[in-house]
Parts: structure tokens; C-alpha cells; sequence
């Protein structure tokens, strides 16, 4: 009879909780059991992780995946309240190149009781270039006509170059071009703080992109209007 004594004593031992925990179980599963089963679908964003600090992606990203889901009402419901799925892809193993990913379940966080019928797309396909970083020229642009025909006799730019980053076959041939100076009310010398821009969006400037460009005005001469230089 020992030998019984502590399984029943396990049995017996806070029995009207288990009892309660064992009928609430039941209770959910007959819940769950009894909804209708749907389809839906729904638009994620696609997001990565672990991307080595060397590489950057040079093609032009996915933004969002259409997901064709299945599974209990409620569930699906509850997808798009704040339990969304979620598409991750891991980039720690890429290279240099093109490199595709498949988008199924093991890249994809789902509510549970609810299952992937497809993913549109299926793959995405991105390119990784080396992470390379170069200094490059300062355009300066002016618009406005002054009332008294003053023009832009000479300009100086502060700093006349900056550094920017990107993948390695966009950092060259392109410029960091300045926002318009309206110049329509400018006389003498008068200093301008402006941002500057770089032309390829792949790029971005390792510090401020602003300036200050200092312009002295002119009113013209008899012999023609004076060439706008640095």
C-alpha cells in the first residue's frame, strides 16, 4: 500500500485547483474547437537583423509581404490588434552579391492556432556591397531676383566638402548639393546656414549636412553683369 501512497497523495494534494485549472483547459479548448476556421490576408512589414556592420544593401528594399493566413476567427482577429505577425529575415551569414530569401515558416512569427497558407512574394532577392565611405563636393544653389539687380558676386561654402557613407558602387560620382538661398533680398555680404543633400538616396553623410555659405552681392556694371564665382 506504500507504494500508492505518493501518487495518490499527488492526486489528492490541492485537488479542487487542479480540478478547476483541468475544467478551465477544457473550457478553452471547447471554445477554440468550436470557431469557425477562416482565411485572411494580411500586409506586414518585412524586417532584418544581424546585418554585418561592413555591408550595406544596395537595391532597393521590400518594404511589405502578403501573407495568406489560416486558422479560429479569434485568432485572426487578434493578428491585426496587436499580435500581427511578423517577418524577419537574419542577414548574418550574407556577402557581397545577390542573395535570396525565402519567406515561409522559419522567418515568420504567427499567432498560435494560426498557419501560413503562402507568402506573396515568396522569395525577396537583395543586393549587399561592402560599406565604403568618400568626401565629396559641395554644390551651392541660389534663386531669387533682387529688386535692386544686385547679383551674386563671388560666394565662399563652410566646409566646401563632406563625408558621406553608403554601399561601395554609390559613394562615387555624386555631389552634396545645397538647398536654394533665396538671394532676392541680399545686399553685400551677408552669410547663409542651409542643409545640404546628397543625390544618391543609397548614401547619407557621416556628419551635419549644413553649411554656411557666405555671399557678397554686386550691383551690376556698365560692362555686364559680374560672373557669380567662389
Amino acid at each position: 500500500m506504500t507504494g500508492w501512497k505518493k501518487p495518490l497523495d499527488w492526486i489528492t494534494h490541492n485537488f479542487l485547483s487542479k480540478l478547476l485549472a483541468l475544467a478551465g483547459a477544457v473550457l478553452i479548448w471547447a471554445l477554440v474547437a468550436s470557431e469557425p476556421e477562416l482565411s485572411t490576408f494580411t500586409t506586414v512589414r518585412l524586417e532584418y537583423r544581424n546585418l554585418p556592420n561592413d555591408l550595406e544593401i544596395s537595391s532597393a528594399p521590400l518594404e511589405t509581404v502578403t501573407l495568406e493566413l489560416r486558422g479560429p476567427s479569434g485568432e485572426l482577429r487578434g493578428a491585426g490588434e496587436g499580435r500581427r505577425p511578423a517577418v524577419v529575415l537574419d542577414t548574418s551569414h550574407v556577402s557581397p552579391g545577390q542573395q535570396t530569401f525565402e519567406i515561409g515558416d522559419g522567418n515568420i512569427t504567427l499567432p498560435r492556432g494560426v498557419s501560413l497558407v503562402r507568402a506573396i512574394p515568396s522569395e525577396v532577392r537583395m543586393e549587399f556591397e561592402p560599406r565604403a565611405t568618400n568626401t565629396v563636393p559641395v554644390e551651392v544653389r541660389f534663386r531669387g531676383e533682387n529688386p535692386n539687380g544686385h547679383v551674386v558676386a563671388r560666394y565662399t561654402v563652410s566646409p566646401d566638402k563632406l563625408a558621406i557613407v553608403g554601399p561601395a558602387g554609390h559613394v562615387t560620382g555624386v555631389s552634396a548639393i545645397t538647398d536654394p538661398i533665396d538671394v532676392s533680398s541680399a545686399t553685400g555680404t551677408q552669410q547663409f546656414r542651409v542643409n545640404a543633400f546628397v543625390t544618391d538616396s543609397f548614401d547619407r553623410f557621416v556628419n551635419s549636412p549644413q553649411v554656411v555659405v557666405t555671399v557678397i552681392m554686386q550691383e551690376p556694371n556698365p560692362e555686364g553683369t559680374p560672373k557669380q564665382r567662389k
